[in-house]
């Protein structure tokens, strides 16, 4: 009997997982990060995900008003520093809704591409170009200029922008499909 029993368990257990929706089954095996209290899966592009944290509402309008989306969802890979919409309110106040107006588009999208290095570099390979670079590493992002990456303590990175300000990597590691997030607590501004 209990032979049986065995077989009609199993029998019942792939009936159910046969029925389950493929993306419910995919999700459970991704290993995900909490991001403005969505989770991140790194089956998903970089705009897949970003559109359910609550901690990037602007980042999100910006990247919508600034016409990048196509470019973020394609195929990469991308590293994005994504600020959060609290490092989007440290900015001089009307300087969102300047940027967000149309006819500073190209003002916008030299902001967030700045936010942009090519490839996927995480915690571990940023940490290596920092040290490979004697406690600094210089990114080159899509806008076409510089960022500079030093190690802040163990495990912690800061991104300094071309005019100086500093911002922390606060969640490192958000892997996508197409490249990694790294969260920052700055908008990071170029020349």
């Amino acid at each position: 009997m209990s032979n049986r029993l065995a077989l009609f368990v199993g029998a019942a257990l792939i009936a159910v997982a046969a029925t389950a929706p493929m993306p419910v089954l995919a999700q459970m095996s991704e290993k995900t990060v909490t991001v403005g209290g969505a989770p991140m899966y790194p089956s998903k592009n970089i705009i897949q995900n970003a559109v359910n944290s609550k901690d990037h509402t602007t980042l999100v309008a910006a990247v919508k008003a600034a016409g990048l989306v196509e470019t973020l969802e394609g195929a990469g890979p991308f590293t994005v520093f994504a600020p959060t919409n609290a490092a989007f309110a440290k900015l001089p106040a009307g300087t969102v809704e300047t940027l967000l107006k149309p006819e500073n588009k190209a003002t916008l999208t030299k902001v967030l591409t700045y936010h942009v290095v090519p490839g996927r570099m995480t915690a571990v390979n940023l940490m290596k170009a920092i040290k490979d670079g004697e406690g600094q590493a210089r990114l080159k992002t899509v806008a076409g200029e510089t960022l500079t990456l030093k190690q802040d303590g163990p495990g912690k990175l800061t991104v300094t922008d071309a005019k100086g300000d500093v911002a922390n990597v606060t969640i490192a590691d958000v892997l996508q499909s197409n490249g990694v997030i790294h969260v920052i607590d700055t908008v990071l501004l170029p020349n």
